[in-house]
This record gives structure tokens, C-alpha cells and sequence, in this order.
């Protein structure tokens, strides 16, 4: 059974720097580019950042929501990718999903996603 597993989430104070991880169970993404959606409680979800894994070029794309204060990296020997947060605002305050893609061209569309996580929470709260 595939699964997408992610966690590193919780209770962060404004500015504050968490990181996230994404790992599969079951498979190997090496077909596949992996990416980040968040979705806010009444709010349309939103892909904020992509990359491809062992193929294509490996350059991330970002959200301009994100862009500057979000850093994704991928490591293809351990199977993971994490998501580096900083500079976090009350409105990054979103349930975090990890998914693997079928391309990453640019900030990702969920019309591409293939695996989708059950999600880490992330509050940004003083």
C-alpha cells in the first residue's frame, strides 16, 4: 500500500523556523516529482512548492506566498524530501500535505498529483 508520510508540524510562534518532512512508504518516488499543498480551514487548498526527485533538474518551485522564506530539498539516497520554514506568519497557519506528482514545472497543481499525505498541522499562534 502506498503511503505518504509527513510530520515535523505543530505549534510555532510568528517568525518562527520549523521544518517539515515527507517519506513514502512503499515505493520509491523516483518516477515521480514530490510537492507541498497547505489548506486553511475554509480556504481552497494551495500548492506551494515542488520538486523533482532522482529526474529532471531538481530546481524547486515556489508559491510567490512562500517564495524566499520556504526552502525544499530532496534526498533520493535516504528517501525524503523536508521543507525548511522560516520567517512563518499567522496566515502560513495550514494543514501541510505532502504529494507526489506526475510533473513540477512550476508551483504545483493537485490536477497532478498521483499519492497524497494525510497531512501535519502547522499553527502559527503567540
Amino acid at each position: 500500500q502506498v503511503q505518504l508520510v509527513e510530520s515535523g508540524g505543530g505549534l510555532v510562534q510568528p517568525g518562527g523556523s520549523p521544518r517539515l518532512s515527507c517519506a513514502p512508504i512503499g515505493f520509491n518516488w523516483d518516477r515521480y516529482a514530490v510537492g507541498w499543498f497547505r489548506q486553511a480551514p475554509g480556504k481552497a487548498r494551495e500548492g506551494i512548492t515542488c520538486i523533482t526527485t532522482t529526474r529532471g533538474d531538481g530546481i524547486p518551485h515556489y508559491s510567490d506566498s512562500v517564495k524566499g522564506r520556504f526552502t525544499l530539498s530532496s534526498d533520493s539516497a535516504k528517501n525524503f524530501v523536508s521543507l525548511q520554514m522560516t520567517n512563518l506568519h499567522f496566515e502560513d497557519s495550514a494543514t501541510y500535505h505532502c504529494a507526489t506528482l506526475r510533473r513540477c514545472a512550476g508551483p504545483p497543481d493537485e490536477l497532478d498529483m498521483d499519492h497524497w499525505g494525510q497531512g501535519t498541522l502547522v499553527t502559527v499562534s503567540s
